[in-house]
């Protein structure tokens, strides 16, 4: 018996016909029409079923050129919330966003031993790997938690210039460990080297004052 088609694949089979039989200019852009409205139709069903985050938030992604670790730890990345106006904290929180749609990771890693599991790139994901604990915590709080120097001292009953101090470090040795990796992968011709690597090589070379 052949399998009972839907009205998708009929839809797609169709203008497969239609781009055969196409001969002339005109012929091409209806069918370039229809195979665009196929990809919006896509597009939109992954939209609604996607959790998208505000661009530079530093919970999954350590590498945006926008965050504390590639610029100085002062520029605080906002997170973009509606202050509880329509949805009550924290039901618009990402993380919970995320756990009703079902993906729980957020949650299940967000701790200073783990965060480094919410991390895309493994070359970035190592060297946080590998932090002290105290390292961790501050980092954690400050690029995670988004809470300041001034809140974390009071947390872990610290100065405030001793937060910063730690911070500075722990983000420095972050830095120092990628950059020479970046460089090596640049160097190899890596082929999936980004743009953002390019411009943190950059800018982390020139202040190093490293000649290439």
């Amino acid at each position: 018996m052949a399998e009972k088609k839907t009205q998708k694949q009929l839809d797609r089979e169709a203008v497969l016909r239609m781009e055969e039989a196409a001969r002339s200019v005109v012929d091409f852009e209806a069918v370039l029409v229809e195979w665009n409205r196929f990809d919006e139709n896509r597009e939109r069903v992954e939209r609604y079923h996607e959790v998208l985050r505000p661009e530079g938030v530093l919970i999954t992604n350590f590498t945006s050129k926008n965050t504390s670790l590639f610029h100085d730890f002062d520029d605080k990345v906002k997170m973009h919330y509606n202050e509880g106006t329509v949805f009550p904290f924290p039901y618009y929180h990402l993380a919970w966003r995320e756990a009703m749609k079902g993906d729980f990771l957020s949650m299940i890693y967000c701790n200073p031993e783990d965060m480094w599991q919410l991390i895309e790139d493994w070359l970035v994901a190592l060297p946080v790997k590998k932090l002290t604990t105290k390292q961790a915590d501050v980092l954690y709080l400050s690029a995670v938690q988004l809470f300041s120097p001034q809140d974390i001292a009071v947390y872990r009953e610290k100065t405030d210039r001793a937060v910063r101090k730690l911070l500075a470090a722990t983000i420095e040795s972050i830095r120092s460990k990628i950059a020479p990796r970046i460089r090596e992968q640049l160097e190899s011709g890596y082929p999936q080297m980004t743009l953002e690597k390019r411009q943190f090589l950059e800018w982390y070379e020139k202040s190093k004052g490293v000649q290439q």
